[in-house]
């Protein structure tokens, strides 16, 4: 054994040993492969005569060891040169070689002596061995072993790789042709000029060359690579799958596999940050299943994502036949394979979107509305645009199907939606009196007009809840109720996906949601009830649920521009005037209930109840309960009554209430109500020009002075005597 040579500290290197002679791996891949490439260059070119004595040599030698496959060797050089210089496009395998050089022995012993001699030695060595016939089969097995082991694949996929596809295996969907190119311009699907309405007139439509179409094009990466990943990926957690289907849609590329036996869909879904590792790529979604399909879905982002645009959905079949059913179709995007994807309001009947700040909330509304004026007539549809921010909707002010100007403030909004509630009841009653179920039935024969649809878009809804929450989302909650059948419908968004904008009463009541991206999970299970949002991409990228989906469908939203909707309001405005209806920014209800409204006169114990908490300055739900012995719910509702009225102020958080009312301002009120029946009070007097009261027995108009009642006590004992029996 060699005694190991110890350096003394101190020592200097030499120049040889400080010089650092390690090689970049790529470097050496490279190096190889250029090797690689010259030797099956010059082999090549020795073919023709065309390499020298050095080109003869290695052709003749080639042809002497393979035979017939030695003319195969220039090429298999130069191709494997070229896998090792594009690793990401071709990746190579160390059993990949190794089954090249398994081929070059077993496949020339198939030919014999036409397989020169390495060909001819083994076929000698297993005819010896397993006689003629039996030594023929084995090697022929054995070179099918190893073309298989060099291009590792199976035999179905080697038999789709020579053209004898049997319909099964991976398969490539490619997306539609206008995910990627412009569809030719033809002539535009919507006709010139609508039919003729009430009144003579008829509506000429936008046409659909006002809007851009797409030019981009997606592009998915290494869809072979990525599908070696994936299995791999969970093979290595004891997963087995098989994979399916690979669908390229315009935002993401859907990678579907079947689980073998006995794998739970929970152990492919725990590990989504592993293959998002593994992929490279962030974020990744599972659907585990995919409705309708045995299998999972992997959704993993595309390197280049298509646009899809709106005049493309527009041109497609699938809108083609849902606006021939309903004149409230909107296009909402593309899938994850490409497909159109377009929903009828009519079947919704509301909808709420939510999503962070710029993840394409507004665009997508924009994109509905310009939808819906493609498709019907100020006869047919009217608007009413809520923007409290100011600037989405601005664009739309003067379009003929407004009912009135963009509206910004909060007031003018909730005069908006209680006229829209009034408006909702008339049309009830109207329904009522002629026997009709819907407006569609109506409509078909009217009595009193033909009424038109009415679409509430609300752009923001949080910065509402925040200044009116209780008139809002009562408006919000009983037309989502009530107003499906008398045609109008509500599409609401916020950027804040929160309890208190967002409430049960809300969710409850509108179905239909989409969420776009995100910041966490638990705004996701806001909006959705479900995970998922939270790893989308944004700009566009949506998650949406409806009544006919049992799980969130992902869909790529349609872009549209400013100059897509500014060309088309222009066109309208051009060809009629907006005729707004000043009445339903200023409506106001009216009630015969006093200064309270409708709640004040509706509980007997209203009186009582503000008694008793102006006696005893503080306003609590459970000082009602004690005091006047009702339950929680009847003294939450005095509460609100009270809060309206202005006797208390608003809630602070287990706080009491702050009275807003004196209790001497209380006995003033007393005084001015029981003042005609009491002895103290002065005869009553005759409004100035009227004639003085006559009853019909000539008595003067002084009335019967009554015994009034005994003196009012004080405050202390008035409080001791009412509620000495109920405390």
């Amino acid at each position: 054994m060699a005694k190991r040579k110890y350096r003394r500290k101190g020592q200097r290197l030499s120049i040889w040993e400080s010089l650092d002679w390690t090689l970049n791996p790529d470097t050496t891949r490279d190096i190889v492969a250029v090797i690689l490439l010259l030797l099956g260059l010059i082999t090549f070119l020795g073919m023709f005569n065309f390499a020298g004595s050095f080109g003869r040599f290695f052709i003749r030698e080639s042809i002497n060891g393979w035979g017939i496959i030695g003319y195969l060797i220039p090429f298999i050089f130069m191709g494997y040169g070229a896998a090792l210089l594009m690793p990401n496009r071709f990746p190579l395998k160390p059993s990949s070689v190794i089954g090249a050089i398994l081929s070059l022995i077993f496949v020339p012993a198939i030919f014999g002596s036409l397989g020169g001699g390495v060909g001819l030695g083994i076929r000698h060595l297993f005819n010896g061995f397993l006689g003629p016939f039996a030594g023929l089969i084995v090697v022929f097995v054995l070179a099918i072993v190893s073309i298989l082991i060099a291009f590792n694949t199976s035999l179905k996929a080697l038999w789709e790789r020579l053209g004898r596809s049997s319909g099964e295996g991976v398969t490539v969907n490619e997306p539609r042709a206008s995910v990627f190119t412009t569809l030719p311009r033809g002539q535009s699907p919507y006709p010139a000029s609508y039919p003729p309405l009430s009144g003579g007139a008829s509506w000429e439509f936008p046409p659909i060359d006002l809007l851009d179409g797409s030019t981009s094009k997606a592009t998915s990466g290494n869809i072979s690579k990525n599908v070696e990943i994936v299995q791999k990926t969970l093979k290595d957690f004891g997963m087995d799958v098989a994979m399916g289907d690979v669908n390229i849609g315009p935002t993401v590329t859907q990678y579907t596999l079947k689980p073998a036996e006995g794998v739970k869909l929970t152990q492919i879904t725990a590990r989504q940050n592993d293959l998002a590792l593994a992929l490279a790529a962030h974020p990744i979604r599972i659907e585990a299943p995919i409705p309708g399909k045995s299998a999972v879905g992997i959704e993993i982002p595309n390197k280049v994502k298509a646009i899809v645009t709106l005049r493309e959905l527009l041109e497609s079949e699938d809108f083609e036949k849902s606006k021939a059913k309903s004149n409230l179709t909107i296009a909402l995007g593309r899938d994850v394979a490409g497909s159109p994807f377009v929903v009828d309001i009519k079947t919704m009947p509301h909808l709420l979107i939510a999503g962070a700040t710029g993840s394409g909330k507004s665009v997508c509304i924009n994109s509905m509305i310009l939808a819906l004026l493609y498709q019907n007539s100020p006869q047919d549809l009217r608007l009413i645009l809520v923007d409290p921010k100011r600037v989405e909707f601005t664009q739309f002010n003067g379009i003929p199907h407004l009912l009135t100007p963009v509206v910004h403030d909060v007031d003018k909004t909730i005069s908006a939606l209680k006229w829209t509630v009034a408006e909702m009841d008339r049309r009830f009653r109207l329904f009522q009196e002629g026997g009709r179920r819907n407006i569609e039935a109506y409509n078909a024969s009217p009595t009193n007009g033909k009424l038109p649809y009415i679409v509430i878009f609300i752009d923001e809804l949080a910065d509402l809840m925040a200044q009116a929450a209780n008139e809002v989302e009562a408006a919000v909650v009983r037309l989502a109720q009530m107003a499906r059948a008398v045609g109008i419908h509500l599409v609401v968004a916020t950027q804040r996906p929160s309890v208190d904008v967002i409430t049960g009463l809300i969710k409850a009541n509108i179905t239909n949601r989409i969420a776009f991206a995100v910041a966490s999970q638990v705004d996701s299970r806001t909006i959705l009830d479900l995970s998922g949002a939270e790893r989308l991409l944004g700009r566009g990228d949506m998650l949406y649920i409806g009544n006919e989906l049992g799980k969130p469908k992902r869909i790529q939203g349609v872009l549209v521009t400013d100059k897509d909707v500014e060309k088309v309001t222009d066109f309208l405005k051009s060809k009629a005037t907006a005729i707004y209806d000043e009445s339903i920014l200023n409506y106001h209800t009216t009630s015969s209930h006093g200064p309270g409204g409708e709640l004040s006169g509706s509980d007997e114990l209203y009186q009582e109840a503000k008694e008793t908490v102006v006696m005893a300055g503080k306003a609590s739900a459970s000082l009602l309960q004690r005091r006047l012995r009702i339950g929680y719910a009847r003294a939450a509702r005095l509460l609100d009554i009270l809060e309206q009225d202005g006797i208390v102020g608003p809630p602070d958080g287990a706080k009491p209430r702050d009275v807003m009312m004196d209790p001497i301002a209380l006995e003033h009120e007393r005084h001015q109500t029981t003042a005609p029946i009491r002895q103290s009070s002065p005869p009553y007097q005759s409004p100035p020009n009227f004639p003085p009261y006559q009853s019909p027995s000539g008595l003067s108009s002084e009335p019967e002075k009554l015994p009034g009642p005994p003196d009012f006590p004080s405050q202390e004992e008035d409080e001791n005597v009412r509620y000495d029996d109920r405390s």
